[in-house]
Formats: structure tokens, sequence, C-alpha cells
């Protein structure tokens, strides 16, 4: 199997971007034939024991999510990049590997960047405001 082209990503911080902003962005390596949108899901509360249908599974709910603005491929619930209401930002990057993949549907890459279920838990739907991300813990 052949690696994916690179993706990268990146952030630039004042003084380099102007008026105090933080510029985040990232280039995809998608095929040049897919269809891309930019969409804007609103802030949300959500039913106890509720489930979200991501593109192949479906995950048990939060309570709440965030807005957001993300950027991802028309076929698919995941995101390439997005950012919540408190200025969050995430992408995805492909990582090659020499293990196979396992043949069982899982989340996705995309749908860790939309959900925010991944080792780290830096999610964008489900994320908190940015004062409180630096307190938080990641899993062992």
């Amino acid at each position: 199997m052949a690696a994916a082209p690179p993706s990268y990503c990146f952030v630039a911080f004042p003084p380099r971007a102007k008026d105090g902003l933080v510029v985040f962005g990232k280039n995809s390596a998608r095929p040049r034939d897919e269809v891309q949108e930019v969409v804007y899901f609103s802030a949300a509360d959500h039913e106890p024991e509720s489930k979200v249908e991501c593109t192949y599974i479906s995950i048990d709910q939060v309570p709440r999510t965030h807005a957001i603005m993300i950027s991802r491929p028309a076929w698919l619930w995941g995101a390439e990049m997005g950012a919540n209401e408190h200025g969050v930002c995430i992408a995805n990057e492909a990582i090659n590997t020499r293990e196979p993949a396992a043949k069982i549907e899982a989340l996705l890459g995309m749908d860790l960047v939309r959900n925010g279920q991944g080792e780290l838990d830096i999610p964008v739907r489900r994320s908190w405001a940015p004062k409180e991300r630096f307190s938080y813990k990641t899993r062992n």
C-alpha cells in the first residue's frame, strides 16, 4: 500500500500573525475531485444515553456539544479540521504504520477530530473552553 501524500498543519502566533490573532490552517491530501464542505453546527444539549452516528459506527453521545465550524469531505461524518466556539482548533493528519489495519468497522481519524474520543481526548465538538483545557489530564 502506498503511503499517503503529506498534509500539513500550521499555526501562527503574534507577532507573526497581525492584530494579536492566532492563525490555524491545514492543507488536505484528499483526492482533487472529492467535495469538501465547510459546515457550522450549533451547540446542542443531548438526551441521556443517546448515541451519535459517526462514519461507520455509533458511539455514546455526551450531554452537551459546543458549536463548531469544520471542513470535511462531503461523504463522511468526521472532519479534516475544525474549531469550536471557544477557539479550540484541531486537525487530522495521516500516520503511516507497518501494522495492517483491523478488518472491523471503527472510528476514523476524521471522526476523532469531530467527536473528541481520541486517546489524548482533544476534541472540537466536545471540547472545553481553552482555560479549562490546560488543567485536563490525558488518559494513560
